[in-house]
């Protein structure tokens, strides 16, 4: 399971909510239906949009309201800007009946293009209108993260050029977030799956927004690709505390629910627990089981790894 699958699931399943209409998708009984209410978690694990289909069908609304209903406190959708305003919009007046809240949204993640690494006008020109969308996207939704991921590194420059021709992007789009309460979050991922990516590290990233210097560049931590990369996880969670805004979850190896791979997410938790840590953990990943067992599974593994 990886970013670009993640994105045209999320494509696909507005494609198909557009030929219902996002109207009819809102007076889907499904999304209104009470269900037998699960014990909210302790912290706010978000399933992404297509996570309870074969429970809760195609439409996003059935969705947030079954996990609603099982006990998650968060949603998240990385294709959001991909839909139509009025589907974004009744995406965010479900959440908000359920007293839920979304987690980031891919606003950046061109694998294929030397993008922040270089002083191109014309590329400089793209991201700040990236921005500019992301802003409108926030204003929309309010979805107040944004995650981007900072393309390919370039392998005629010299490292040390190329992180300050990211940090120099980095502060332009800055002028344009930072007013509008926009924040971006910076996602290292692994050069296993991800060969020719500048950012992988979470101390880079690090390195990357103490540079920047402004709350509204900070740091992704994908449990899964760190692991891969450098491992040590609650030691860097640790250590680049300050600049850490949201984390990504997939277990290692496989990429699907905790407990089908290496990492301690029991632990994990409980220390951003102890931490205090309020904010979102987008489950981005697959399952180990298809179809309704699949599903859950996946809630009984977070029920488990819940119980700190």
């Amino acid at each position: 399971m990886n970013r670009r699958k993640f994105l045209h699931h999320g494509i696909g399943a507005a494609a198909a909510w557009t030929l219902a209409g996002p109207g009819q998708a809102s007076a889907s009984p499904t999304a209104s239906a009470p269900l037998s209410p699960g014990k909210k978690f302790k912290l706010k694990y978000a399933p992404s949009i297509g996570e309870f289909k074969a429970h809760a069908s195609d439409d996003p609304l059935a969705q947030i309201a079954f996990a609603a209903n099982e006990g998650f406190g968060a949603m998240f959708d990385n294709g959001i800007m991909n839909r139509p305003a009025p589907q974004q919009e009744a995406i965010v007046r479900e959440i908000e009946k359920r007293g839920m809240v979304l987690g980031p949204f891919v606003l950046y993640a061109d694998f294929g293009k030397k993008s922040y690494v270089t002083r191109d006008k014309d590329v400089r020109e793209m991201l700040g209108q990236k921005m500019k969308d992301g802003v409108a996207c926030m204003k929309r939704t309010g979805i107040k993260q944004a995650l981007v991921v900072p393309g390919r590194f370039d392998e005629s420059l010299g490292w040390d050029y190329q992180t300050a021709n990211v940090v120099e992007n980095l502060r332009m789009g800055m002028e344009i977030c930072e007013p509008a309460g926009l924040v971006l979050v910076l996602e290292p991922l692994n050069p296993k799956n991800h060969p020719g990516l500048f950012l992988t590290k979470i101390g880079q990233a690090y390195e990357i927004c103490r540079a920047v210097k402004s709350p509204s560049c900070k740091i992704l931590d994908d449990l899964y690709h760190q692991q891969i990369t450098e491992g040590n996880l609650i030691p860097n969670i640790d250590m680049a505390w300050e600049e850490i805004a949201a984390f990504h979850l997939g277990d290692n190896p496989g990429r699907n629910e905790p407990t089908t791979g290496e990492i301690n997410f029991r632990s994990i938790f409980r220390h951003l627990a102890g931490k205090g840590y309020a904010g979102v953990l987008c489950m981005e990943h697959g399952h180990s089981k298809p179809g309704k067992d699949g599903e859950r599974a996946v809630i009984d593994a977070y029920r488990a790894c819940d119980d700190f």
